[in-house]
Order: C-alpha cells, then structure tokens, then sequence
C-alpha cells in the first residue's frame, strides 16, 4: 500500500475509526483523538477503494456474486488495518447502493460472517445527520444561511443551517453513478427543485457548503478558488464543470491527472452542486475538504461513553 506502519509508542492517544460502503467507493478513515487536545482529531489513514457497487444495484437491483467477493475481501483487509492501528472503536455504514440491492441484507450477512464487521444500512436521514455533525466546529463562528449539501454515488444528502442551527435534513436518490446509469427518476429532479425553490423563498442569500471527493477535486482544479475563504463562486465553478464535460473521459485523465473512477463521476456531481447552486441562487459553494466517514467518527466520538458505539477490534 506503500502507507509506513504506525510506531508503537507509550502515548495514550485514542483512535477511532469508519467504514464508508458507498455507491462509488469503500472508504476507511482512521482518526486519533489526544487527550491533551480532547476537540482535536487528526487524520491517521484513509483508504479509498473503488468497488462501485451501485452499478449493480441501480442496474440489476441487486451486489453481484462478484462484487459480494471483493467487498468480503476489502473488509477482512480494513479489519487488519484497525487492529495494526490500534482503533478503540469504529463503525461501518453502507448507504443508498446497498440500500437499494434487494440482497442488500443478506451482503451484509455475509460480511459479518466472514470478517466479523457489523455493516449498518442506513437511511437518507442517518446519513444526512451524520454528516452535519461533522460541520458543527467548521460552522461555529459562522452566521447566515447555509445549506450543506453531500454528493455521492447514490443519493444527495442536504442540510440546511441557519446560523449554524440545524433547520431540516433531506435525501434524493440523486447520486453520480445513478447519473451515470440513467437510473435517476425525473420525479426526484422535480422533488429536488420544488424543495430547493420553497427553502429559496424563506431563507434568501444561502450559500453552499460542499462535501464529497468530487467538490473537493473541482476546488482544487479551479484556478479562480478563493483558498483564503476556502471556497469557489458558482460561475467559476459552472465555468470550469462546462470545460470539463467538453473533454472525453481520457482527456480528464491525461490532462487533469483524474483517476480513472474519479475522471467519470465528476460531471455529474458538478450538475448535482451547479443544479441546487442555480435553484437557491447560491453565489459560493465553500469546501472545507470532509465527508461522511468524517461524520461517522465524530458521531462515534460524540457518544463513545455508549457501549454499542465501541466495538472492540478483537
């Protein structure tokens, strides 16, 4: 993996860890807490695995024999990491792919049966809720309308905040591989604009936060960010999305330096953002670089006294 192993030192640092299972990639995230700085959380290891297990479900309804393999696989592999790294605690959460598969429950199953890792499927709000928890310090000192918004593979998670109060969390089957697989109800377009439009009415000058790793390469190819305030205009970001959907997806790769399973759901994400952007007449979208995984390991810190929030690695 070319990741050097930790050193085994006398520190008390505890370390919490996540297990992401979306619709376009398995992710786990190691954080360590210091108890000389109890609010600080420092990133130890993330892990980014491509499994795209929505392609099977927002295809053929269901995790093939295959990808069940490989998520087996992935898992025994995070299992290992956790226990070398020491992870008091962790949780595993899989959303809208394995939400979606009719043998969704029955991967999960196997899963546990193998590794011996609880996988929780968890809804639309869940998901929303957790990944709000992660912005509570980044909004702090914050004030105005906000609305979070979460792209991923399989559903868009929105959160709006009113001066960093948490007003209403909603999900759309709204994702960048259902995008992909022309499995996105026209219904839901329409449900995503009426609700953005009614927010629009009662909350004027809203403003973006934007989370994924689709967001966070958009900011870091665009030329026109403001990296002070950690954020990008909406036409800058509208400019930039039009010149990259005018490339091939092997363009992406050669000239922007795109992973392969990044160079083709980064347009649609871009009109996931750039559609909510237009419906709120948001002028900035801020990306402060944090996803779900981060909010699972917050949420586990929140309530790490609660004995179902720490599972041993044993």
């Amino acid at each position: 993996m070319g990741k050097k192993a930790p050193e085994t030192t006398g520190n008390a640092a505890t370390r919490y860890a996540a297990i992401d299972i979306g619709s376009n990639a398995v992710r786990l995230l190691i954080k360590s807490i210091d108890p000389n700085e109890p609010d600080r959380l420092t990133k130890i290891l993330l892990i980014r695995i491509p499994l795209r297990l929505g392609i099977d479900a927002f295809s053929l309804g269901e995790i093939s024999k295959e990808k069940v393999k490989k998520l087996v696989r992935l898992m025994k592999a995070y299992r290992q990491l956790m226990k070398i790294y020491d992870v008091a605690a962790y949780r595993a959460c899989a959303t809208s792919a394995m939400r979606d598969a009719r043998n969704g429950s029955g991967v999960i199953r196997k899963v546990r049966q193998a590794t011996g890792i609880p996988i929780e499927i968890i809804d639309g709000q869940e998901e929303a809720r957790m990944i709000y928890n992660n912005h509570i310090e980044y909004m702090r000192d914050r004030c105005g309308n906000f609305m979070y918004i979460d792209v991923g593979g399989g559903s868009t998670e929105i959160n709006l905040l009113v001066n960093g109060q948490l007003l209403c969390s909603r999900s759309y089957n709204i994702g960048t591989i259902r995008m992909l697989n022309g499995a996105v109800a026209e219904e839901e377009w329409m449900r995503l604009q009426n609700d953005m439009t009614e927010i629009a009415r009662s909350y004027p000058q809203i403003d973006i936060i934007g989370s994924g790793g689709n967001i966070n390469k958009l900011y870091r190819l665009s030329p026109a960010k403001d990296e002070e305030n950690q954020r990008i205009a909406t036409d800058d970001l509208a400019a930039l999305h039009a010149a990259i959907e005018r490339m091939s997806v092997e363009e992406r790769i050669e000239r922007l330096g795109l992973k392969s399973d990044r160079a083709d759901v980064i347009v649609p994400a871009g009109t996931i953002f750039l559609y909510i952007a237009r419906c709120l007449e948001a002028r900035h979208i801020y990306v402060p670089m944090i996803g779900l995984a981060d909010g699972i390991i917050d949420d586990i810190y929140l309530n790490h006294r609660r004995a179902s929030h720490r599972i041993p690695i044993e």
